[in-house]
């Protein structure tokens, strides 16, 4: 499968990476990468921060020694946010949660698979693009337990320790999806509405080619709902984008390359084993 919208290494928005390997985009925003799947920290340095999803499993000593390298020994967060309940994004959740305690937030529609009551519907492995496709099958779909800690997000669109961040509802990927915003500096943190590599091939997961790419094909059960979120995130005209999967962007040519994922969502990013209605 070809790119499906190819990026110049100038769109890759990279500043500063720490030892511990996080990724400094903004002075209170950092990312890093867990095997195919990153993380964020938001905070100041020595200071309050918010964790926003939790990687593989395995990946706990590795998000807690990012911590400790940016925020101080033994720094706790004062909540994680989740933009989503994947294997992917929640895998090391419940050992950090045996550390820290604090409370987790997400969409009340994420609620089903994070408290032990519902398992996330099979995917897709006919959606091509690679071994990553074929091997989806073999996927956890959950569902974990984390009742004692699970927070419903704000309805007025509120992000709680996120002063000037609002979360958007951004479906399609899974029902209850969301991207984080923050208007001062138009930073998005997308989640997997859309994300910067070709998460279908193992080989440009981890290699993390640049490029702008719908969500996941092969987890990603409704399609119209999943343009509709690119088109909401695209006008929001971001300058600097954190997604899910692959490399931060910025600039220009990422927002124009959003648009044209947008304009042409339905022959770029949905796969031909999948029609829409």
């Amino acid at each position: 499968m070809s790119k499906q919208i190819p990026m110049p290494d100038s769109a890759v928005a990279e500043t500063f990476k720490d030892e511990a390997g996080a990724i400094e985009v903004r002075n209170d925003l950092t990312y890093l990468t867990t095997g195919i799947v990153n993380v964020a920290f938001i905070g100041f340095p020595k200071n309050d921060w918010v964790l926003v999803d939790a990687g593989l499993s395995t990946y706990a000593g590795t998000i807690i020694e990012a911590a400790d390298q940016r925020f101080g020994s033994l720094a706790t967060p004062r909540c994680i946010v989740l933009t989503h309940g994947h294997f992917d994004h929640i895998g090391s959740l419940e050992a950090l949660l045996e550390r820290w305690d604090v409370p987790v937030y997400a969409h009340p529609a994420e609620f089903p698979y994070l408290d032990g009551s519902q398992s996330y519907p099979p995917p897709d492995p006919s959606a091509g693009g690679g071994a990553m496709t074929l091997l989806s099958p073999l996927f956890p779909r959950g569902p974990i337990d984390i009742s004692r800690w699970l927070r419903e997000l704000p309805g007025d669109g509120t992000v709680p320790e996120l002063e000037g961040w609002r979360w958007l509802h951004t479906p399609g990927h899974t029902q209850g999806h969301i991207s984080l915003w923050r208007e001062a500096d138009r930073t998005l943190l997308a989640g997997d509405a859309f994300i910067t590599t070709r998460q279908e091939s193992a080989y440009h997961a981890l290699a993390q080619t640049p490029e702008l790419h719908g969500p996941p094909r092969y987890f990603t059960p409704d399609w119209n709902a999943a343009e509709a979120s690119v088109r909401k995130l695209a006008d929001l005209e971001p300058e600097l984008v954190v997604t899910g999967h692959g490399k931060a962007m910025a600039g220009p040519e990422l927002q124009a390359g959003l648009h044209r994922l947008a304009d042409d969502f339905g022959s770029i990013a949905v796969p031909h084993s999948r029609t829409r209605p």
